[in-house]
């Protein structure tokens, strides 16, 4: 299923010791194992190994290009423990023409925090879009919370 969220106000947020910064390549280590480790055996990635190849073609605009300035890693304690990759297109026929949200993800250990609220609030001021599992209740929730409303058509 596709959301969009279109621009508005951001609300305050802050999450205790959790600081932001664009992603770049030097990342791609630390952000393909966070993304390997933030999902169920298979969901995201079939190995870690399969989850670094995912995020460096990332960086090499295999999704789309990239938006550093909409896409941002959340870090607590010299730790990787968040990640929002934005693309400014998603190469997707059934996509919206807007930035797009290839990737959020938070680590298990640092979730229910609002570290993904957060990450979302880094792109209030532009249309995006996202894909979303239409069985995964929990996505749909904060989606929904953070304002998103479902394409029509995008079931």
């Amino acid at each position: 299923m596709i959301l969009t969220r279109h621009p508005g106000a951001p609300h305050p947020i802050a999450v205790p010791g959790v600081v932001l910064r664009p992603p770049g390549v030097a990342d791609a280590v630390a952000l393909g194992r966070l993304y390997f480790e933030s999902y169920e055996p298979g969901v995201a990635a079939a190995s870690e190994q399969d989850a670094l190849d995912d995020i460096n073609l990332t960086f090499e605009d295999g999704y789309g290009v990239l938006t550093p300035t909409l896409s941002r890693l959340a870090w607590a304690d010299g730790r990787l423990v968040g990640a929002l990759l934005v693309v400014e297109r998603a190469p997707w026929p059934d996509t919206p023409d807007c930035p797009f949200i290839i990737e959020l993800f938070t680590a298990r250990s640092h979730r229910r925090l609002g570290i993904a609220r957060l990450l979302l609030n880094q792109c209030s001021d532009v249309t995006v879009a996202l894909r979303v599992q239409d069985d995964n209740a929990s996505a749909l929730a904060l989606y929904y919370s953070a304002g998103f409303r479902s394409v029509a058509g995008s079931n």
